[in-house]
């Protein structure tokens, strides 16, 4: 097999290490990691999948000798940030995949330690096989997603433990130069808390291999939620258009004091919507976007709010039901609807939804398809479900078998975060739903309570690949918004590959990235223009960021 750009000793080499059915080089193979949810023009030379560390380590060290780009991908289902498309032009992806491997587990001190290759559904089966007591902390984006891909973009979840990156230890690491480190006291031969205590001693460098290109990360400690003696989650929906800065005020003190110890989300009716159905074609006569108007009459047909929240209350049944007494104070006159759910009530509503209305005055069923995932979510039950949101504006339905880059979903997000207060909220709202409809999209923005001082804004930006000449409109769309929110203070927490090289805000934090970059791959070979200023230029090897991709429309 000779790959379009690498030698055939190369591709010799590869193949030597992995196995040459692991390795591919097809053209609808190429074609597939090479398609995102927005237009990529890079093209991948080949897809190598190593089964363990020290294949990784063989194929990095045959990569630098051959001067050969690599970008390393766990699941490849970053999507609405780039998928499986490397950030600049001409690499081989490196699929994890195979590196699926559950190291060590113990229930006692509640961790498990994993490869890149595990999944949330492999993590979830693992747990419920062991009749663990133990919760993991899910996200939306897919069962099949990894959990150590997620962390190293620092994604977020819905439990106490959401705050993916804050709850690992332990990383073993593959420079790009093919040696191998481990961080924190797993660096010590027999160390007894490596698992368990992660900054060890000296200078922590775990942070400098999250959301960078400085090594790939071949085995984490993820540790794991016990399942609390009593569960609750809440259900709010603010009908008020201005509310948003009152509702934010009420949970702050909540979410600093503990009272709210899991992320709460707050989504606006754009998002809600867009979590129910499909684009409601025939109720706008095939117009785009949605109007004010139609909105209101969705609102109130299905029952949900302009804003609408949910958390979850965890601990025993006293403390709970101390926390569902403030959690009441807080939002009284700042919502018009404060629900309370466990196990037992789901079930009957779901059963009896007539009857539950008649006692709650709150129907249900409309909301139902949507409150079920969110319920198990703050569960760390993981689900297919937010997946079909990717399919808004398709004219068919999202298959069993959703793909959204298969499928042409369009799909860009942008992720601001803000001070946790209701007066910047409401700016950051104001700022993304001017943008995204004078473009011609719905503002589906939701709201995350991360931490106990800052909110993050996930913006999802959705349309049909497949309709000539939106992508470059919803680039266009999303660059203006980057831009304007920037520009307002608002930065986003993670980037889309098309978006990588503008990351950086001075001079010298580029000059320090460019620093290290070199020290730790001096020819530039893994994932080059992976969240790297462009300011960095070549690297040894000449393999510039590609500027031309990052263009609007391309």
């Amino acid at each position: 097999m000779v790959a379009s750009g690498l030698s055939a000793s190369a591709v010799r080499e590869l193949c030597s290490v992995v196995g040459d059915e692991h390795v591919a080089g097809g053209a609808r193979e190429l074609r597939e990691v090479a398609t995102a949810t927005f237009e990529t023009r890079q093209a991948v030379r080949l897809i190598i999948r190593p089964a363990n560390r020290q294949e990784v380590q063989e194929c990095m060290r045959i990569a630098n000798k051959h001067r050969i780009p690599i970008y390393p991908v766990s699941s490849g289902k970053n999507w609405g940030y780039g998928s499986s498309v490397p950030a600049s032009d001409a690499n081989v992806v490196m699929d994890l995949g195979r590196l699926n491997e559950i190291v060590d587990f113990s229930e006692d001190l509640a961790y498990v330690t994993v490869g890149p290759g595990v999944t949330q559904r492999q993590l979830q089966d693992f747990l419920r096989e062991k009749q663990s007591k133990l919760w993991m902390d899910a996200t939306g984006a897919s069962p099949e997603c990894s959990l150590i891909g997620n962390a190293v973009e620092r994604g977020f979840g819905h439990t106490p433990y959401g705050d993916h990156f804050a709850q690992v230890c332990g990383m073993e690491v593959v420079l790009p130069t093919g040696e191998c480190i481990e961080t924190g006291f797993s660096r010590f031969p027999g160390a007894a808390t490596g698992p368990l205590y992660r900054w060890g001693v000296g200078p922590s460098v775990d942070g400098i291999f999250s959301q960078s290109n400085f090594g790939v990360v071949t085995k984490m400690t993820v540790w794991l939620m016990p399942a609390p003696e009593y569960f609750e989650a809440f259900f709010f929906r603010c009908d008020d258009e201005r509310g948003l800065s009152d509702v934010i005020n009420g949970l702050r003190p909540l979410r600093l004091t503990g009272t709210l110890r899991s992320t709460v989300h707050i989504g606006n009716d754009y998002k809600v919507l867009n979590g129910i159905q499909q684009y409601p074609w025939e109720a706008t006569s095939g117009q785009t976007p949605l109007s004010a108007q139609v909105m209101k009459q969705f609102r109130k047909e299905k029952q949900f709010g302009v804003w609408n929240g949910s958390g979850g209350l965890y601990g025993t049944k006293a403390q709970v039901a101390e926390a569902r007494r403030l959690i009441s104070r807080q939002l009284k006159g700042k919502v018009a609807r404060l629900q309370f759910l466990n196990d037992r009530k789901l079930e009957l509503a779901s059963k009896f939804a007539g009857v539950y209305r008649f006692f709650t005055g709150w129907d249900l069923r409309a909301a139902l398809q949507l409150v079920r995932p969110v319920y198990g979510l703050l569960k760390g039950l993981p689900t297919n479900k937010p997946l079909a949101t990717a399919y808004w504006r398709k004219r068919t339905s999202a298959p069993p078998d959703a793909n959204p880059d298969r499928d042409g979903c369009g799909l860009l997000w942008c992720a601001p975060v803000a001070p946790l207060d209701g007066a910047h909220a409401q700016r950051l709202s104001d700022i993304i739903c001017d943008i995204v409809l004078a473009h011609g999209f719905e503002p589906m923005i939701s709201l995350s309570l991360v931490t106990e001082r800052a909110l993050t804004a996930v913006v999802s930006i959705c349309y049909d690949r497949e309709v000539a000449g939106e992508d470059a409109r919803a680039m266009i769309c999303y660059r203006e918004l980057l831009s304007r929110l920037n520009a307002a203070g608002y930065y986003s927490y993670r980037l889309g590959i098309q978006s990588m090289d503008e990351m950086s805000s001075s001079a010298s934090h580029s000059a320090f990235l460019h620093s290290l970059k070199a020290a730790l791959d001096p020819n530039n070979i893994l994932a080059p223009g992976r969240y790297q200023p462009a300011a960095t230029g070549n690297g040894a090897n000449g393999h510039a960021v590609r500027e031309d991709l990052y263009v609007a429309g391309n």
